[in-house]
């Protein structure tokens, strides 16, 4: 049986685009939420990987530092309570 490269991870975790318009909380290697900063509007959503494509983006927001910076917690809140 393979490995799966997320058993050591510990859930959730926090990204956010470079551009700073998005922001990630990464549930599980099959679930994620964002929120979306679109002009002075925020639309949250919550996103399950059903799809190769879509495991691989979360795969991405984990592993990949040119796709995502690391955020905390309270940098996510902030951003979800606002």
């Amino acid at each position: 049986m393979m490995q799966s490269v997320f058993e050591d991870m510990q859930f959730p975790v926090y990204r956010k685009y470079k551009n700073n318009k998005r922001f990630y909380k990464i549930i599980s290697d099959a679930e994620f939420e964002e929120i979306q900063l679109i002009g002075s509007k925020k639309v949250v959503s919550l996103h399950k990987a059903a799809i190769l494509p879509d495991k691989n983006f979360i795969y991405d927001l984990c592993f990949d530092t040119s796709v995502a910076d690391e955020i905390t917690e309270a940098e996510y809140k902030t951003i979800y309570d606002a």
